[in-house]
């Protein structure tokens, strides 16, 4: 079977499975046990009304003609599809990700918490309502000349260990009139088990401590990883063990 995608944090975070045409959806629950081997790497193809479509091109996650890109991500203000199509109330937002990366973002404003846990965002706030998605990209562009628009991999797996930094934070936010604040808890220090920053790997074999946006935190041999869930997708999955050398975090040898 094949990793076919992904459900991050804030819609329901889960592996989606294809064998053959079928699509299974393995979800991530805290202390679930992981076995899987990684096998050869392709395209992932895509899902169509629940069913898989296979695609065996080599470049992974998708080959040329299975990357979609949603034009409206692109967007500063100036539409750049046929025809403006984005007729609804946009919430423009502030995510914060520990210590101190600062993000400005855009999503409708009905999606706008789910969005923010789908980031993996430790906190944030809605700084502005507005009819359409113009106009949130345009606030968004003139914003995003003094923060990021985009956070990348690493800040997020320092973001499973750190906390915000509250004067920075406050700092950001004070030229706005901020409409509601968000803090949200992903539940992976619960145990106590993120006491160091894990590994960065791209691995299926573990006990499942948590997800948080896009990044699956696994424990495996007294080592913690932080395994972004888009490297795994694309990969021939089998159950049993990997045949992989895992990094170990300095602790695991404590």
């Amino acid at each position: 079977m094949q990793l076919v995608g992904y459900e991050p944090s804030g819609r329901g975070c889960a592996l989606l499975l294809a064998d053959g045409d079928a699509v299974e959806r393995r979800e991530l629950e805290h202390g679930d046990e992981l076995a899987y081997a990684l096998g050869a790497r392709h395209c992932a193809g895509t899902i169509d009304d629940g069913q898989h479509i296979a695609c065996d091109r080599p470049s992974a996650p998708y080959c040329e003609f299975h990357t979609s890109t949603w034009v409206c991500a692109r967007c500063t203000g100036t539409c750049l599809k046929d025809e403006m199509d984005c007729y609804e109330d946009h919430a423009v937002y502030i995510a914060a990700f520990a210590p101190d990366t600062f993000k400005v973002g855009v999503t409708r404003h009905w999606r706008l918490e789910t969005r923010l846990r789908e980031q993996g965002a430790d906190r944030a706030a809605h700084v502005h309502t507005v009819p359409n998605g113009k106009i949130a990209r345009e606030i968004e562009a003139k914003i995003a000349t003094r923060l990021v628009d985009r956070v990348r991999t690493d800040p997020k797996v320092d973001a499973l260990v750190d906390e915000v930094d509250a004067t920075a934070w406050e700092a950001v936010l004070e030229p706005f009139d901020v409409i509601d604040r968000f803090a949200f808890d992903y539940g992976l220090a619960a145990d106590g088990e993120l006491d160091a920053r894990p590994v960065q790997e791209t691995v299926a074999r573990g006990t499942v401590v948590g997800v948080k946006g896009r990044l699956l935190v696994l424990e495996n041999g007294g080592t913690t990883y932080a395994v972004d869930m888009r490297d795994l997708v694309g990969y021939e999955f089998t159950e049993g063990e990997s045949e992989r050398n895992l990094q170990s975090s300095l602790g695991s040898f404590g």
